[in-house]
């Protein structure tokens, strides 16, 4: 096994053990699980494929460039980002460009939030659960809409589960 193929080995154990359903893209059901990640993703002309493409609720949120382990992820940074740009527009997205991008050796993971005001490459432990994402994204939006002073009605409120916050209608 050459040490690409064993990162990617590695990288689908840990995609399964957050949670993940793992498949080649000749093989792809959106819908098989809450979160899909589709290996060799063929992207727009110009992007080549993602490593992986994260699906989540049967759209696209990011994407996943693996390396041989050794790589240093920081140099991986750039070209990662060129895939979120490169999903062909007919596919369901969250948003465009996608807003989750992992750089991963199955040893190292570094994550970048683009939905941070000021995003950047950081250390990861774990590929988040695929119902973290959506809630990332949620909420977002709801505090954008609120700070441009739509959506009034809502209040945020700290929560027990594991999403930071939650909404609820006053």
């Amino acid at each position: 096994m050459t040490p690409e193929q064993q990162a990617r080995t590695t990288i689908d154990a840990l995609l399964r053990a957050a949670g993940w359903y793992v498949c080649d893209a000749d093989k792809a059901n959106l819908h098989a699980a809450r979160g899909v990640a589709i290996r060799e993703f063929p992207l727009q002309s110009g992007h080549g494929f993602a490593d992986y493409l994260l699906y989540v609720d049967g759209k696209a949120a990011g994407v996943i460039e693996a390396k041989k382990e050794g790589t240093t992820l920081t140099g991986v940074e750039i070209q990662a980002a060129k895939y979120t740009t490169g999903l062909p527009d007919h596919l369901p997205a969250w948003q465009r460009p996608l807003p989750f991008v992992y750089q991963s050796t199955g040893v190292e993971t570094r994550f970048t939030n683009r939905l941070d005001p000021e995003p950047r490459s950081r250390p990861a432990f774990a590929f988040y659960r695929p119902e973290t994402l959506p809630q990332w994204l949620t909420s977002t939006r709801a505090s954008s809409a609120r700070s441009q002073g739509r959506g009034n009605n809502i209040s945020y409120t700290r929560s027990t589960q594991r999403s930071p916050c939650s909404l609820r209608r006053p």
